[in-house]
């Protein structure tokens, strides 16, 4: 039992929900090489991928972060500095998921088996970014950006260059989020010694490089049409994508960061899955 329960405190620990962000952009990776719907074993297997390494990136964060976490106001109610987890437990969970993603990208193809080990390092040293660079936003926009691309490779065995537009696209759209989320601590990480954009120049400015980051991420989306060729219903989608991240932009402002959880969270979740069935209905209507 107290197994199960530390398993539990894990889940929650590491939001596996959230899931949810990066999932999307990695099943419209694998449709635009499928050039349609791929096979349900690969979906299965890169929904696998995508599920245990987000975990073990996750808890590697928390991990890692426990000392900073436990004077944060804000985070010190966290698993391990709360005490509910130890950073041991939190330690062999974080293998646990590495080892089973490596085993699951051995069930796609020999190179999404080779290339592993390079995934892992770029999702799990992105926790340790912000101790030296105020840009560790763009550390995580690419560990999430990697998705579309991964799923490309899972399903066609190469690589594309065109899907690395996606891949940069996600890049800007998560950094461009991290720079709201992160005006919360910047304060703290300015006292701490730990770099952000918020912390380096302001929230205000920090606003004004969330907006450029998420205006490159429309551009690149546009892009991605036409090197695809897709039609009308993806362009669809990405001004439904446009529409909501206008409105993540005015639902908060550098003088009021109350619903910053609502436009990270939520409207985040809502702006991936979105993207994905417009242009999945694209592909599939077009075949």
């Amino acid at each position: 039992m107290a197994l199960l329960r530390s398993l539990g405190t894990t889940l929650e620990m590491i939001k596996w929900e959230h899931s949810i962000f990066a999932l999307p952009f990695a099943l419209t990776g694998a449709m635009l090489a499928a050039h349609g719907w791929p096979h349900p074993a690969q979906v299965l297997w890169i929904v696998a991928c995508m599920v245990t390494a987000r975990s073990a990136a996750m808890a590697f964060n928390r991990w890692a972060d426990a000392d900073l976490d436990a004077v944060n106001p804000r985070t010190a109610t966290r698993a391990i500095p709360a005490g509910a987890l130890s950073r041991g437990f939190v330690g062999a969970f974080t293998v646990f998921m590495a080892v089973l993603f490596i085993l699951a990208t051995a069930q796609l193809n020999r190179l999404t088996l080779w290339l592993s080990p390079i995934v892992l390092a770029i999702v799990l040293l992105y926790s340790y970014t912000k101790r030296f660079t105020r840009w560790s936003h763009l550390f995580l926009g690419l560990a999430l950006g990697i998705a579309p691309t991964a799923a490309w490779i899972a399903i066609r065995g190469t690589l594309d260059p065109r899907i690395l537009v996606l891949t940069a696209a996600v890049l800007f759209w998560v950094a461009g989020f991290d720079v709201l989320y992160a005006c919360q601590d910047a304060e703290h990480d300015r006292m701490h010694g730990l770099n952000s954009v918020p912390a380096a120049i302001g929230i205000p400015g920090a606003f004004w490089i969330s907006r450029s980051m998420h205006a490159i991420m429309l551009v690149l989306l546009l892009w991605l049409v036409h090197l695809f060729a897709l039609g009308a219903i993806a362009l669809v989608g990405i001004a439904a994508v446009a529409a909501l991240l206008l409105y993540e932009h005015l639902i908060v402002s550098p003088k009021d960061l109350r619903r910053l959880n609502a436009a990270f969270f939520t409207m985040n979740g809502i702006i991936s899955l979105l993207f994905f069935v417009f242009v999945a209905a694209d592909i599939l209507l077009r075949r």
